[in-house]
């Protein structure tokens, strides 16, 4: 009798146990609510506010000049604005750092364009006087982390289109405000994912997407990069800031929280919210040594709670029964690597650290390759002269229309360039921009939901459906292109534009010439 007791007192705990951590409500330090199911966090997806449509798809009235305003010009702004200069039809309206001097510093890109002096904007709200001109278009944004958000909302608010660097949203509050404001506002927010825009990625992605892989079924990405050349150069809020924004944010927060190079090209490779999503994932970080040991050299102090791992890695499952895998490491001392790589049901391609692809001759031969090498398998890489032929034939339009100017201008080997050109395209020609809001929200909420798995023994957790139900709507990811004819005169327009402000800008830096 009292083993009968004890088992069903046993069975009761248990059923109250389980019950407990399927229907309780919990809240995380960022505000989330969420739920366990079955042994898996839910996280809820909010219903669509009224009177905000999808913005899948979403266009914009053609622009003539796409006029912009730069916010953060420490590491990464000036490279954007000395970019912009290069792309006709676009005029650099704003230039806003919380530092006037380095915002001041930009104006010498413009001078040698011989492009039209920019509004300066400087201090801790600079960029909300930049976000209520009515001359802008387009608010480009490069602050450190915790800014993109802000000045992103502020921008939209004000009627601007925003462009953000990456990580563009801090946790999913971030996510749901961004995607309701371009709803709201029918705005484009658009992440600066210029992984997307690499070489290889690029003709990869347009292989992928004719077949030469078969059915792409898992892929892998990563941001490897040892960090300890660019500690110091991270801007730093007063004196008394030892650490700079960037290793205090991972001192504060665990999980992916730069996942969006590696997952990028993946994600457009799967379809993602083009006929699949990201369902499930599970994430593991190791110990902290490097990251508690950088801030115990820079303070002085015992760091007990580093809350970012040295390495972390994320494993994700899609609806179509697809595995991603992530991983997130800029501590530890190794060669840079990006991991992009993609299994499919006919062959493979892999960029780090061998760049290659692996198809049998028949599979090479159905690609429209023929193969000059007897007995080719899939056991090793294409020699050099099949893989130069795929790499060929596949080549990516648009690294067709942009690549050998991007070699010339530049920014991480041109991939900058094809992105700011890209952008430019879509918003002059009317067109959908290449990456979305949607696109942003599931490829930055991997540090979240990485988080809450980790902090609940690397729990599976279930993503929430950021296009709430339209994820299946487009079949495949696409790119937007103008007819040759539309595209021709839209150039033309702005090219003239462009030269139009050039004569304007010579003479007014003349006069400042002239004034020394």
């Amino acid at each position: 009798m009292r083993i009968l007791k004890s088992l069903l007192l046993g069975m009761c705990v248990a059923l109250c146990a389980c019950t407990s951590q399927n229907s309780t409500v919990q809240t995380n330090d960022k505000g989330t609510q969420w739920e366990w199911k079955n042994g898996t966090i839910v996280v809820k997806t909010p219903e669509r506010p009224a009177g905000q449509q999808s913005v899948i798809g979403l266009t914009a009235p053609k622009m003539e000049v796409v006029r912009v305003g730069f916010v953060g010009l420490g590491m990464r702004g000036p490279g954007a604005v000395e970019r912009f200069t290069h792309i006709p039809g676009t005029q650099i309206v704003a230039l806003c750092d919380y530092e006037q001097s380095r915002a001041e510093n930009c104006q010498k890109y413009l001078e040698k364009a011989s492009l039209p002096k920019a509004a300066v904007y400087s201090g801790e709200k600079g960029y909300e006087e930049l976000c209520k001109r009515d001359d802008i278009d387009l608010v480009y944004i490069a602050t450190d982390w915790l800014h993109h958000f802000p000045v992103a909302m502020c921008a939209m608010e004000n009627g601007k289109h925003v462009a953000i660097e990456v990580p563009s949203a801090m946790n999913l509050q971030e996510c749901w405000d961004l995607i309701n404001m371009s709803e709201k506002t029918r705005k484009h927010c658009m992440i600066l994912e210029n992984c997307c825009y690499d070489w290889f990625e690029m003709n990869t992605l347009n292989m992928a997407q004719q077949g030469v892989f078969g059915e792409i079924i898992r892929g892998q990405g990563a941001y490897i990069h040892e960090l300890s050349p660019f500690w110091d150069h991270y801007w730093k809020d007063g004196e008394n800031d030892k650490l700079g924004w960037r290793l205090d944010y991972n001192k504060k927060h665990r999980g992916d929280v730069y996942a969006t190079h590696g997952l990028g090209p993946v994600a457009q490779a799967f379809d993602i919210h083009r006929g699949d999503r990201m369902v499930t994932l599970v994430a593991m970080d190791t110990k902290s040594v490097v990251g508690k040991d950088l801030v115990e050299k820079r303070t002085g102090e015992a760091c007990d709670n580093f809350r970012n791992g040295d390495h972390t890695t994320t494993l994700i499952r899609t609806a179509n029964g697809k595995v991603i895998e992530i991983q997130h490491n800029v501590m530890t001392p190794q060669p840079y690597n990006r991991l992009y790589q993609l299994t499919g049901t006919k062959g493979f391609a892999n960029k780090y650290p061998i760049e290659g692809y692996a198809l049998d001759s028949k599979q090479l031969a159905a690609s429209g390759v023929e193969p000059q090498v007897d007995n080719l398998n899939t056991h090793s890489f294409l020699p050099k002269e099949e893989m130069q032929a795929l790499v060929d034939k596949f080549q990516h339009p648009i690294l067709k229309k942009y690549g050998e100017m991007a070699k010339e201008v530049g920014g991480h080997g041109g991939m900058d360039f094809i992105m700011d050109s890209r952008l430019v395209y879509c918003l002059q020609n009317g067109l959908p921009l290449d990456l979305d809001v949607y696109d942003l929200a599931e490829w930055c909420c991997l540090a979240e939901l990485g988080e809450l798995s980790m902090d609940n023994n690397c729990a599976a957790v279930e993503f929430p459906d950021f296009t709430r139900g339209e994820w299946n709507v487009v079949k495949g990811y696409k790119f937007a292109y103008a007819s040759p004819e539309e595209e021709k005169e839209t150039m033309d327009k702005a090219k003239a534009i462009t030269s139009k402000l050039k004569e304007q800008g010579a003479k007014e830096w003349q006069v400042e010439l002239d004034k020394k």
